[in-house]
C-alpha cells in the first residue's frame, strides 16, 4: 500500500512562495493497494491534480469524505473521472442530522456554488453514508467513526495485510478537557488510531494559538503529539496546516513541539507530494513532483 499526500493545508487553500514546501492545496490523500484499488481521502483542492494524474485505465475510484466543510470538498467538481462515462466513482461520507449525503452534496454541486449539478455528471456515481460498520473495498478493510469536530465528521481506519493507516484530519480531542489527554476510552478518535502504523492527524494550531480557537474543531501541534503517544502509533504525520503558517513557521513549530515532547515514534511533517510505503515497516519516500 502506498499513501501520497496531494493536499495538506487546512481551512482554505494557501498557494504562494511562502508555502511551496509544505504545499497550499487543501486536504486530499491517495491510498493505492497492491491490487490497484484506489482510495481518496477527502476532496480538497488537491483532488484536481490527483484526478488528472490517475491512470486512464482506472475504472473505479472510491472517495472517502470525512465531512463536508468546503476545504474538504472544493476539488470534487474538478475531479476528471466524474466526467468520464466509463468511470465508476463511489463517494462515502456522513449524512447530516436533517439532510442525507446526497442532499448535502447537491448543495455544493449546484448553482450558485458550482455550475454543474451532480445529477448531470456522466460518470457512474454511487453514494454511501458512513459510519456504517466495517466495509471492504478491494483488499482494504475500513472502519469509520464519528470524531470531535463541528458538524457530522468521521475519521477512518484503513487496514490492509496487517498494516493500518488512520486518517483524522479535522479533530479536537482536547475539547472540554482540563488536562489532555485522558485515558483512551474517554478520548475522541482513540479507537481509530490505536496502534496505527501511520497516523495522519490534524495539527492546525501552535500551542499559543489554540486557546483563542478552542471549540473550532482543531488540535494544536503538541496535542497531536500527545494523542499519537496515547494511541501508541508508530509514525505520525501532522496535517491540516493553518493557512497562515508559512514553511518557516511550520519548520519551527513542529521542531519545537517534537523537542518538547520527545516522542518514541517517528514524526514526519505532512508535505504535499510526500509518499509513504507500507511493507513490514512504514518508510517515507522522497516527495514526488506529483506527476505520473
Amino acid at each position: 500500500m502506498h499513501v501520497t499526500i496531494w493536499g495538506t493545508r487546512g481551512s482554505v487553500a494557501a498557494p504562494g512562495p511562502e508555502t511551496v514546501r509544505y504545499g497550499g492545496n487543501t486536504s486530499c490523500v491517495e491510498v493505492v493497494g497492491a491490487d490497484g484499488t484506489v482510495l481518496i481521502l477527502d476532496a480538497g483542492t488537491g483532488l484536481r491534480r490527483l484526478g488528472a494524474a490517475l491512470p486512464k485505465t482506472l475504472r473505479r475510484v472510491d472517495i472517502l469524505l470525512t465531512h463536508l466543510h468546503m476545504d474538504h470538498l472544493q476539488g470534487l467538481g474538478f475531479f476528471a473521472p466524474l466526467y468520464n462515462p466509463e468511470s465508476e466513482v463511489h463517494i462515502w461520507g456522513p449524512a447530516g442530522t436533517a439532510l442525507s449525503l446526497l442532499e448535502r452534496l447537491n448543495r455544493y454541486m449546484s448553482p450558485p456554488l458550482f455550475p454543474v449539478r451532480l445529477r448531470d455528471v456522466p460518470c457512474q456515481w454511487h453514494l454511501h453514508e458512513v459510519p456504517c460498520g466495517e466495509i471492504s473495498i478491494g483488499a482494504f478493510v475500513i472502519t469509520a467513526a464519528f470524531v470531535c469536530h463541528p458538524g457530522p465528521t468521521v475519521g477512518y481506519r484503513i487496514a490492509n495485510s496487517g498494516t493500518v493507516l488512520t486518517y483524522i484530519p479535522d479533530h479536537e480531542p482536547a475539547l472540554g478537557v482540563s488536562t489532555f489527554p485522558l485515558s483512551r476510552e474517554w478520548t475522541s478518535g482513540a479507537e481509530l488510531a490505536a496502534g496505527a502504523d501511520l497516523l495522519i492527524h490534524d495539527a492546525q494550531y501552535s500551542q499559543e494559538e489554540y486557546p483563542a480557537h478552542r471549540g473550532w474543531g482543531h488540535s494544536s501541534i503538541p496535542q497531536t503529539l500527545a494523542f499519537a503517544a496515547l494511541t501508541e502509533v508508530k509514525h505520525l504525520v501532522p496535517f491540516h496546516h493553518d493557512p497562515a503558517h508559512t514553511d518557516a513557521d511550520l519548520d519551527r513549530l513542529i521542531a519545537e513541539a517534537v523537542r518538547m515532547a520527545k516522542p518514541s515514534f517517528k514524526v514526519t511533517p505532512g508535505t504535499e507530494g510526500a509518499t509513504f510505503a507500507f511493507s513490514e515497516s512504514v518508510e517515507p519516500l522522497e516527495p514526488l513532483a506529483l506527476q505520473r
